[in-house]
């Protein structure tokens, strides 16, 4: 810290103190006010932060907490500390309190919200940037994903130095990709299709085989990939193959666990001491968290897009285990609920299905459209009253997640 401009030095304590106060009040984690303060004081405190470390930013529509979680455990393999902003407050305010709580760490891993990215580049001047996927999101709040796709490429292609890490099975991704002057590419998978039926370089429709996808009209294609998940099988750049083994559930984790051993490689990390590592992450800011509530065992899934949903099905026990789907539209989620009618809901058919959340009429609504019989519940409490026994997987989209949260965090 005594390197840093004085002003910086007072901007990172007032914002110390702020998040310290924030957490001993039970306002919040910290993680935001402490960076609002300190950028008042000090507007170019990420800069300042980043400099003299090796960064990584990780960003996409679906994935970033998790992404980054696993590549902070991953980086610990290095046997040093890492700065990371562990609860997903992934702009500005966010990156500055992650880098300020750890100051003397010599490597960083930051979620960086899409809008954000390009300016977060500039700022921290990262070793690597970890790109997952793109889709719709929040579309009253975010931009296009093609105008995002089209500023992700300027600001790759404007940082030279930086290695990006890609998701090769994601057309716009690749897009963005390309015009970096360093790419390693990860054949991650790409479950969600309806973003992506279009060749980003020219506007023709995409083809898809057993190779990938290519353009029918222009020479726009799938990159071939040097590391590569199959199964549960981890595939390195030098042909090695690793079973994975996580505790975190689902295809899209596995996906996700590979990108992060391809940032942690490209860092010096050895791979069996970061594959290690992964294994020992069980659970992500609440998500897939197994808690107790009225006699019962729940498990806590976060979907907040049509992508996020379809992931979350893929992990949902076997029927005919019941299921609560809880959605909010506040700021955060995005205030347009019109998203849901992009899920497929048929494949709830034969759960006991239970619907809570501010909205959800309008999901009872889509649920009814595709013939799920549900129940309506008041709250988290009132659908487990109302479900079979069991254990009860929980869905729940951004605020409607962290809401639960905090109930059962109250419960013993």
């Amino acid at each position: 810290m005594s390197k840093l401009p004085l002003r910086a030095r007072l901007a990172t304590s007032i914002g110390g103190a702020a998040g310290t106060v924030s957490r001993l009040t039970g306002r919040g984690d910290g993680s935001v006010i402490g960076g609002v303060l300190g950028l008042r004081v000090e507007p170019d405190l990420v800069r300042l932060l980043a400099a003299g470390r090796q960064v990584v930013l990780v960003s996409g529509t679906n994935g970033k907490t998790t992404t980054t979680r696993l590549v902070t455990a991953a980086l610990g393999a290095l046997g040093q500390d890492v700065a990371t902003n562990a609860y997903g407050a992934n702009m500005e305010a966010g990156l500055a309190s992650a880098l300020g709580r750890a100051q003397n760490a010599p490597y960083a891993a930051l979620e960086v919200d899409e809008r954000f990215l390009p300016a977060m580049i500039k700022a921290t001047n990262p070793k690597a940037v970890l790109l997952l996927n793109l889709s719709r999101d929040q579309m009253d709040r975010a931009a296009e994903i093609w105008l995002t796709a089209r500023r992700w490429r300027a600001a790759v292609a404007d940082a030279p130095d930086c290695m990006v890490v890609a998701n090769a099975d994601d057309p716009l991704i690749a897009w963005a990709a390309t015009a970096a002057a360093q790419v390693t590419w990860v054949a991650a998978g790409q479950r969600w299709h309806e973003d992506s039926w279009c060749c980003p370089e020219c506007g023709s429709h995409l083809q898809r085989d057993d190779l990938g996808w290519r353009c029918g009209e222009c020479r726009f294609a799938r990159p071939r990939a040097s590391w590569v998940l199959d199964g549960d099988c981890v595939i390195d750049e030098a042909g090695r193959v690793r079973e994975l083994g996580l505790a975190l559930p689902g295809r899209a984790n596995r996906s996700n666990a590979v990108m992060a051993l391809a940032v942690a490689s490209h860092f010096g990390a050895d791979a069996e001491l970061a594959l290690a590592r992964l294994r020992q992450v069980t659970s992500v800011a609440g998500r897939y968290t197994q808690v107790q509530r009225g006699g019962r065992t729940l498990r806590l899934l976060l979907a907040k897009n049509p992508a996020g949903w379809l992931e979350a099905f893929d992990v949902l026990g076997p029927p005919p285990g019941p299921v609560l789907l809880s959605v909010n539209a506040q700021g955060p989620d995005g205030r347009d609920t019109s998203w849901l009618w992009d899920v497929d809901y048929r494949v709830l058919h034969g759960r006991p299905v239970l619907v809570a959340g501010e909205r959800r009429l309008d999901l009872a609504v889509r649920l009814e459209a595709d013939q799920v019989p549900f129940q309506l519940a008041d709250g988290l409490d009132h659908a487990i009253g109302l479900a079979p026994p069991g254990d009860l997987d929980v869905i729940a989209n951004y605020t409607a997640f962290q809401q639960i949260r905090a109930t059962t965090g109250r419960s013993q």
